[in-house]
């Protein structure tokens, strides 16, 4: 069975869209660079939009970023309004996503704690190899 996805989901998504072209080809700050969306909550009238995004610089440069895209937020609604075809076009609240970073610090703890289990296994053989 086919899945279903309510309209909003598509709005968000056709947002999101929008938005990472915008921000790639249109957006001349310096402070909005290398930053990827990852994903756009919208409320149920779509007169807000909370825009997740993350960026490869690192945690340092967030504010600086978080700033430049608040600067941008005007242009990009009015850019958005001409692109795609809803009524309302959300006003857009910009959160950093924690996600990526917190599943990478798992992935290496996870890693860790396997090499420290092969260790482990590889001692036990050894002293199972002596008696």
């Amino acid at each position: 069975m086919a899945k279903t996805y309510s309209r909003g989901d598509r709005v968000a998504e056709q947002i999101r869209r929008e938005l990472a072209e915008l921000l790639r080809l249109e957006v001349k700050d310096p402070r909005v660079g290398f930053v990827t969306l990852t994903q756009i909550e919208l409320s149920p009238d779509y007169a807000h939009a909370k825009v997740y995004f993350t960026t490869l610089q690192g945690e340092q440069v967030v504010p600086e970023l978080a700033q430049g895209l608040k600067r941008a937020s005007g242009f990009l609604r009015r850019e958005l309004g001409r692109r795609i075809r809803v009524h309302t076009i959300p006003e857009l609240h910009w959160v950093y996503d924690h996600s990526i970073e917190r599943g990478a610090q798992l992935s290496a703890l996870i890693d860790k704690a396997v090499a420290s289990d092969g260790d482990f296994a590889q001692d036990a053989d050894s002293d199972e190899r002596k008696d």
